[in-house]
């Protein structure tokens, strides 16, 4: 298969589900129970007129396809609606993405050192005791669920040692960071860590390496020179799409560890029925997550001419 019409194909793929995941977020969004009109009232409930007034206004008295489609045409052009209160959507998360973004590659570049190092002494080390405590701890990371694990990490690593604050970002950078991102980071870490190790240790097997141990080539210069080149390029392909499951992970433990981030916005909107912010964040975080999809797919294209073919 071209270039060009693999690229073409993707995009088409990439439009189909745009659309169909948009409208269910749409569709979930506004199925939620309760008037978020009326909830503008707060415990005094609005005129019926200005409620009228109101769902007219946002549109909200048109049935669910037109609505989605006028958000559709407004998304197309980079509007991602407006809150009930009359702010755009996306100037409300301008303000909020700083910190998930920081907190997302912090994340991410904890991963990608540990997951490497790790995995590369685990596979070089075989079958030794240390091999077995690495892959027993990718293991445990991957069992136990992202809320048991911030909230441990803030009772030890908070409260009982006072190695980090448990909440907030009035310490900055990294210290308020730290804390959350490796709670963040510990499935993509124990992930990376498994797939650099099988890497490894498939390349140790291999005939080539053999071959440079017969000619009597140093084990530090073969690892150095073919092991690691050799083991690195599946684990790229993985660490470029975990950026956006680890962006989605930041939404979550942001409101355990009450950073001001795109999960608090959310979250506020949820419990407020803001329906516009709701549908906002969450397009924008699968629109990130197609993305980086895409990107991974040309990214093995180019790493692996066979794929070209498929």
């Amino acid at each position: 298969m071209s270039a060009a019409r693999r690229v073409g194909g993707r995009l088409v793929e990439f439009v189909i589900v745009v659309l169909g995941v948009t409208f269910i977020i749409y569709a979930t969004v506004w199925a939620l129970p309760g008037d978020p009109i009326a909830a503008l009232g707060g415990d005094r409930p609005l005129p019926a007129n200005v409620v009228a007034q109101l769902r007219a206004q946002f549109h909200l008295d048109e049935p669910l396809w037109q609505q989605y489609l006028r958000y559709l045409g407004g998304l197309f052009t980079g509007n991602l609606g407006t809150t009930f209160s009359g702010v755009p959507v996306a100037d409300r998360m301008a303000s909020r993405w700083p910190v998930t973004i920081t907190l997302a590659l912090t994340a991410w570049v904890i991963e990608v050192v540990l997951g490497v190092a790790l995995g590369l002494v685990s596979g070089l080390r075989r079958d030794s005791a240390i091999d077995r405590t690495v892959l027993f701890g990718t293991i445990l990371a991957t069992s136990i669920p992202v809320f048991v694990v911030a909230v441990s990490a803030q009772l030890i690593f908070g409260l009982q040692l006072g190695w980090f604050p448990i909440a907030g970002t009035d310490a900055g950078w990294p210290m308020s960071y730290l804390l959350p991102a490796l709670v963040i980071a510990l499935f993509g870490l124990a992930s990376i860590t498994r797939l650099m190790r099988g890497s490894v240790v498939d390349s140790m097997d291999s005939d080539f390496v053999r071959t440079l141990r017969a000619k009597g080539m140093p084990r530090r210069r073969i690892v150095g020179l073919h092991v690691m080149r050799n083991s690195v390029a599946p684990v790229l392909t993985f660490v470029a799409i975990d950026l956006g499951f680890l962006l989605g992970g930041a939404v979550v433990v942001e409101g355990i560890f009450n950073l001001p981030g795109i999960g608090q916005l959310l979250f506020g909107a949820i419990r407020t029925h803001e329906g516009p912010t709701i549908v906002g964040v969450g397009t924008t975080l699968i629109l990130i997550f197609l993305v980086l999809n895409v990107f991974v797919d040309l990214l093995n294209a180019l790493l692996d001419p066979r794929s070209r073919h498929d």
